[in-house]
């Protein structure tokens, strides 16, 4: 379970790599690319030899949100991409994890500035609807 306000979380009750290609497809439907994919299970593998289940963490960009943001303030970017994680559950099934964007505005000086909070929350109501597309197709 996610820890409170860090982001929400769904889980599915299909393997990990169908699971991150709904996750993809979900996201792009809200207007998101996905700019990143750190596979984190092969590049812990590969750096330190772990084994680690498989995870992956993806760096998602609304180019229309982002941009509004950057102008506001160049700090933005300190906190971009937003990022979602796909994990293979080990009970089965998988579990996705979508970070808060209303946290990740919400701090410093960023968190004062109006047009950001907007931003953040046009931003938080897309991935919600991420979210309920996930559930909904489980």
């Amino acid at each position: 379970m996610v820890t409170e306000g860090l982001g929400f979380e769904v889980k599915l009750p299909v393997a990990y790599d169908a699971a991150v290609e709904q996750v993809t497809a979900a996201l792009k439907a809200e207007g998101f690319g996905v700019l990143t994919t750190i596979d984190v299970a092969a590049t812990l593998k590969t750096k330190i030899g772990a084994d680690f289940r498989p995870y992956v963490i993806l760096g998602a960009c609304n180019p229309h949100l982002a941009h509004r943001a950057l102008q506001r303030s160049a700090d933005v970017g300190l906190m971009l991409p937003c990022n979602v994680t796909v994990e293979a559950d080990p009970t089965g099934g998988s579990i996705v994890r979508i970070a808060n964007p209303d946290l990740m505005l919400g701090v410093g000086d960023l968190a004062r500035d109006a047009e950001l909070k907007g931003v953040a929350a046009e931003a938080r109501a897309r991935l919600e609807r991420v979210a309920a597309a996930l559930r909904a197709a489980s």
